[in-house]
């Protein structure tokens, strides 16, 4: 079942010289799908994340998201849905450095209000699933690369959002903890959720149901 849909989609950056980041880019991400983007830096793959999550805006084409369009959602709507149906994994965790583990996953129930109690039970289900309880009162600077990832993942998934979207999530990680990473993926892949993992890796790639190839802002192929 389809959860959302890109059509011909157009991105460019940039005033005096421009850059065209996607032309006429294609894409429908179904419901349940561990879905790989590959391409060479600079070919569009982190611009469809963004466009995904509505970070970034479309100039040109159709966005739909759970058969909403979204090619001209704007303001809160927008907000909310980013807080609400997206959570986002980055290569470098993007954690903040002054807050403690459960602050910072705690960080989207903040931002939805969620009353204090029902936010710290959800926060230590978050935390034991990801194998991090013990680690919730310390900094981001005490931890591994492999524990600052999964407090990322911890705090993607704290709000049960409709779909993941990680990029380049074992890129910054030695090759043991890049697999107890795909693990977790794995298993959250299991439980329904929707995974949408850009990656240089093929490794990374051939453990996903479906890859696609990004060139010049296009899809040059899937496997």
């Amino acid at each position: 079942m389809e959860l959302l849909r890109l059509q011909k989609i157009t991105k460019t950056y940039g005033t005096k010289k421009k850059v065209r980041a996607l032309n006429g880019f294609d894409l429908t991400v179904n419901k349940n799908e561990m879905l790989a983007i590959m391409g060479r830096s600079g070919s569009g793959k982190s611009t469809v994340l963004n466009i995904i999550a509505g970070i970034d805006r479309l100039e040109g084409g159709k966005y739909y998201f759970e058969n909403t369009d979204m090619s001209t959602m704007t303001g809160d709507r927008m907000t909310r849905f980013r807080r609400d149906k997206i959570g986002v994994v980055f290569q470098h965790f993007a954690l903040i450095d002054e807050y403690t583990v459960y602050n910072n996953i705690a960080l989207p129930l903040k931002l939805s209000k969620c009353p204090d109690a029902k936010a710290d039970s959800m926060i230590r289900e978050a935390a034991g699933k990801l194998g991090i309880t013990s680690l919730l009162s310390k900094n981001p600077r005490e931890l591994s690369g492999g524990e600052a990832q999964r407090a990322a993942i911890a705090r993607a998934i704290i709000t049960e959002p409709k779909v993941i979207l990680a990029d380049e999530p074992t890129g910054a990680l030695d090759e043991e903890n890049g697999k107890k990473i795909m693990n977790v993926f794995h298993e959250l892949h299991k439980k329904g959720n929707t995974l949408i993992i850009v990656t240089h890796d093929p490794s990374v790639a051939a453990q996903c149901s479906r890859t696609i190839c990004i060139k010049d802002g296009k899809v040059c192929g899937t496997e």
